[in-house]
């Protein structure tokens, strides 16, 4: 199955099976890339939310008019921070961000109840990193990747440039399909 991208200087579509990194600034405006790679040519999709509560996932989506009938969100926030949680049908919680048992858990059930053409954003590695470390985060964007290839459905994984070591960005590089690369005035560059 083909997916059309719709980012600006990337290809017009990437096979199903696709895992792309998305590396960034600190201080990067990234929803834009997210928010568009999410709301083209799909019939559903999961974003794995580390950065934001699920509340400001729905807000940054109303804005950015993504179709919400199609989202399902994972809060890894809310618990740890002790905010309220309003259970929903698409709406889910793992106890935190370093929980990545249980967020890759929940991608591949998202994945094996949905059909059609699936997207995963995961907003973001470093804050998964932050909680936990970046040898388990690693193997837990593997097993992701590997979901997207058996369920035929596409990814977006977030990584702040800043954050991490040379070494430990070019080791997410290579375990990724394509990186896109976005730098501090928005240029974005695409290599797959």
């Amino acid at each position: 199955m083909e997916y059309a991208l719709a980012v600006e200087n990337g290809p017009e579509t990437i096979p199903g099976g696709t895992g792309l990194l998305l590396v960034h600034p600190s201080i990067g405006e990234t929803d834009r890339i997210d928010t568009d790679f999410l709301k083209t040519d799909t019939d559903a999709f999961l974003v794995v939310s580390t950065r934001t509560t699920a509340r400001e996932v729905e807000q940054k989506l109303e804005y950015y008019d993504v179709d919400e009938e199609k989202a399902t969100i994972l809060d890894t926030l809310s618990v740890e921070r002790g905010y309220s949680r309003r259970s929903s049908d698409d709406v889910y919680y793992v106890s935190a961000p370093d929980d990545l048992d249980g967020v890759v858990d929940r991608v591949e059930r998202f994945l094996s109840e949905t059909d059609g053409k699936r997207r995963v954003s995961v907003d973001s590695l470093t804050e998964m990193a932050y909680y936990a470390d970046d040898d388990a985060v690693y193997e837990a964007a593997a097993e992701v990747l590997e979901l997207l290839a058996t369920h035929d459905a596409v990814g977006i994984f977030h990584l702040s440039e800043e954050v991490h070591e040379v070494a430990t960005l070019d080791r997410f590089r290579e375990l990724f399909d394509g990186v896109i690369t976005l730098d501090e005035t928005g240029a974005v560059e695409v290599s797959l």
